[in-house]
């Protein structure tokens, strides 16, 4: 354009922001230091509320604030101020200026050069404190005849401002940000939806299935009901008396939680067919008698302090061994839980190898009871050499051998050694890799051992075939952002744009994507419908309404209607967003950031953000 560069443009530097946030705990102007008497291209809320101008009286006045001087201003200050800004130094001074009202202030000014990247002052900062407070009395033409109280009266009235910077905060102001923390911690309203936000009313006895000690409570249940999925095989398959204090004592206290997550489920609300919340205590005590209240009471009954017991009989202790395995049944409420995470790569990959590892425990305790089943002939008390337990038993040096005595076999391996014994072959098995040094010889073996390759199988397809398709998914942006680079630099190349402007397409794309990391607002909210639109708009676009005065006494309605018109546009460093001639057909609101406005190659002004 000729006679320069003129528009509005967002700055390639970000100091300004950092100054920008400081604007609630100091008061300054910003001043072109390449223009003729410096003019002011910003200045904070703090100056102005101080100064008693508006913001559009001080732009373009000069940044020496010499709009502000007076018949009291010392004029050798005056000098000095000047002459810091003719050699770009940093200085403070303590000079008198005087308010729009013509009223006297004592300041403690500060002025302070910002350089480019070349090391060339572009602004000034200057900072202001009101210090009247701690200066003697000022005696002009209206106080003229006053007494010295009179005017020390009147200079602690105009100094109510330094007074309340110099104080803590105010409860209020405590108040106020505890509130926000806590609506944070707690997911207030810009989280929860409505429904959630309005609790039903319920009976003080009764629990909301979705507040936040069930859900505590649901991961505890979900945690033990995985314990016991590993634990109750062992122990039915390995026939273990639970002697041991320790163990006894933990599994006690399990079998105690799960009886009162049977009395809490009995006080706990659940959704009904039609999507509402239950809340009637005795809809909930027969929906729950009908659905899992016999399952989760056999599940807690203390079948292992039966087993305790040495005078117990042992088919007595064998059922009760038996019925411990209804309480893998509690695993159907745990699939039902995960259910919500199933939309999660990395969460159905763990899943998958975690119901991997617990169906090849299940078979490595099923194999172990086929061969302790086999390898002892009960009705002719002699031991069957073929059998993959003896094989073990001579493998690791610990035969099986007969006490004549007693009349019973002794010896053979551990239970430790047995079971991982039975593990590593079931894994073998479901892996399809079979090393062969354990391996089925009684026609039951055979049997189970086709059953668990066919399980095998399945379950290899199931898990390990899609890998690469969980994978996939979890990197679908990343190579959906590749993509779209590779077209977008195809494009650059075929119509042979220029360098600059490559670089400036290609920086826009990267800086928008790391921003939204590649989602479609405008996607995501076609599928909504209006009226929730509307309220995810009015949270998108809640800075601007929260923060700008245009919008405090708007109603509810009005900010529906006009959230769900607005757009959000990222501009990246160095962008021009309007030249100079064009036509405004929009009006934009800086949410972060901040924008330069430059006329003839220089910054006349500086636009911020609101928030």
């Amino acid at each position: 354009m000729p006679g320069g560069k003129r528009g509005l443009v967002a700055p390639q530097n970000t100091f300004l922001e950092n100054i920008v946030r400081r604007s609630s705990e100091s008061s300054f102007l910003l001043g072109n230091a390449q223009i003729v008497d410096w003019p002011v291209v910003y200045s904070n809320d703090g100056f102005c509320k101080l100064s008693g101008y508006h913001r559009a009286d001080v732009m373009q006045k000069s940044s020496t604030c010499s709009f502000m001087y007076g018949e009291l201003t010392d004029k050798k200050t005056i000098e000095k101020v000047r002459q810091t800004f003719d050699n770009y130094e940093s200085n403070c001074f303590e000079v008198l200026l005087y308010k729009k009202n013509r009223t006297p202030v004592w300041f403690y000014m500060q002025i302070a050069p910002i350089r480019n990247e070349h090391e060339k002052v572009v602004l000034f900062l200057c900072t202001f404190k009101d210090i009247t407070l701690f200066k003697q009395p000022i005696e002009d033409d209206s106080t003229k005849g006053w007494t010295k109280f009179a005017r020390l009266t009147r200079a602690l009235t105009n100094s109510r401002s330094v007074l309340q910077q110099l104080t803590p905060m105010n409860k209020t102001e405590v108040v106020h940000k505890h509130s926000r923390l806590a609506e944070v911690l707690q997911l207030g309203s810009d989280i929860l939806p409505q429904y959630k936000q309005e609790a039903p009313k319920t009976p003080p006895h009764i629990i909301l299935h979705y507040c936040a000690f069930k859900t505590t409570w649901d991961w505890v249940i979900l945690i033990l009901t995985f314990y016991t999925a590993i634990m109750v095989p062992y122990n039915v398959s390995f026939k273990t008396k639970q002697n041991n204090i320790a163990w006894l004592v933990l599994d006690s206290v399990v079998d105690v939680i799960f009886l009162v997550d049977i009395v809490l489920n009995f006080h706990t609300t659940f959704v009904g067919p039609g999507g509402e919340v239950i809340s009637d205590p005795k809809l909930i005590r027969m929906n729950y008698l009908k659905t899992w209240f016999v399952i989760d009471l056999l599940s807690c009954l203390p079948y292992d302090i039966i087993n305790a017991f040495e005078n117990v009989d042992e088919g007595i202790s064998s059922l009760f061994s038996s019925l411990k395995v209804v309480r893998l049944l509690r695993l159907g409420r745990v699939a039902r839980k995960l259910d919500h995470y199933l939309e999660y790569g990395a969460a159905v990959l763990v899943l998958l190898v975690c119901v991997f590892g617990l169906v090849a425990h299940w078979l490595a305790c099923i194999w172990y009871s086929i061969g302790d089943y086999e390898v002892i002939d009960e009705v002719t008390n002699t031991i069957q050499i073929d059998s993959w337990l003896y094989q073990l038993a001579l493998s690791i040096g610990t035969p099986y051998r007969y006490n004549a005595s007693a009349g019973i076999w002794e010896g053979g391996p551990s239970k430790d050694s047995l079971y991982v014994s039975s593990l590593y072959f079931t894994m073998t098995s479901l892996t399809t890799i079979g090393f062969g040094n354990i391996a089925p010889t009684t026609d039951v073996e055979k049997m189970f051992s086709v059953a668990m390759m066919m399980v095998g199988s399945l379950l290899y397809a199931t898990i390990f075939g899609n890998v690469t398709t969980i994978f996939q998914q979890m990197y679908a942006n990343t190579n959906r952002y590749h993509e779209m680079l590779n077209n977008v630099r195809d494009f650059l190349k075929l119509y042979q744009v220029p360098k600059g402007l490559s670089e400036r397409v290609m920086d826009y794309i990267v800086s928008t994507w790391s921003m939204s990391k590649g989602i479609d607002t405008e996607k995501v909210l076609s599928i909504c419908p209006k009226d929730m639109r509307a309220d995810i708009c009015v949270h998108l676009n809640r800075k601007v309404f929260n923060e700008h005065p245009a919008f405090r006494l708007a109603s509810d309605g009005c900010l529906r209607a006009l959230a769900v018109e607005f757009q959000t546009i990222h501009c990246a460093p160095g962008d021009l967003i309007y030249h100079a001639g064009e036509s405004v057909d929009a009006l934009c609101f800086v949410v972060s950031g901040s924008l330069e406005v430059i006329q003839d190659d220089e910054v006349v002004a500086i636009l911020v953000n609101i928030c």
